[in-house]
């Protein structure tokens, strides 16, 4: 497995704390449209996982998604953000951290923006079907609802990952001081 460099891993865990802050700050508004829609949730969750996207879209390295998964459901297991998933919560932020290596991996000569897109969707995608699966047993039109709220934020927040990794990735990529003062 190829080396991350420090600077790669402090964005990684900056991008899971603002991952579980978003996902505190959206999940009481998004309640409010999912409970009229009589679906559990999904709304914050892709907002969450939108910034493992881009924390992995950022260091380019597989298995980083993964890797911000682990490190995002041990932040939500300590403060106790685990939402109705409780100690099964690991599973729900892994196995899309999955998800998104393996877009990147299958998307890798595609354009930066189509994968970022791709793993938005996915992404939150995989989380309803793990939490369905695991705990809310929902079938047919209201599984269904589930999903497309699931892939339509997803695009949405992939709509807002694509400028941010844009404006992001010179800042990640600079060379370090040191190297520069060597020259």
């Amino acid at each position: 497995m190829k080396r991350i460099q420090l600077r790669k891993l402090l964005y990684m865990a900056i991008c899971c704390d603002l991952g579980i802050i978003s996902k505190r700050l959206i999940s009481p508004f998004a309640n409010v449209l999912t409970d009229a829609l009589h679906v559990p949730g999904g709304i914050g969750t892709s907002f969450s996982l939108m910034f493992l996207v881009i924390g992995a879209a950022l260091t380019d390295t597989f298995g980083s998604g993964l890797l911000m998964g682990a490190l995002q459901s041990g932040i939500a297991l300590a403060l106790g953000a685990t939402g109705s998933l409780g100690a099964l919560s690991p599973i729900a932020y892994m196995i899309p951290g999955i998800a998104i290596d393996l877009v990147f991996l299958l998307l890798r000569r595609a354009k930066k923006e189509t994968a970022v897109m791709a793993a938005c969707i996915i992404a939150p995608l995989t989380a309803s079907l793990t939490a369905n699966a695991l705990i809310f047993q929902l079938k047919g039109v209201v599984l269904l609802l589930y999903a497309g709220i699931a892939c339509s934020t997803g695009a949405l927040c992939g709509l807002i990952a694509i400028p941010l990794i844009e404006r992001l990735l010179p800042v990640v990529n600079a060379p370090s001081w040191h190297r520069k003062k060597a020259s």
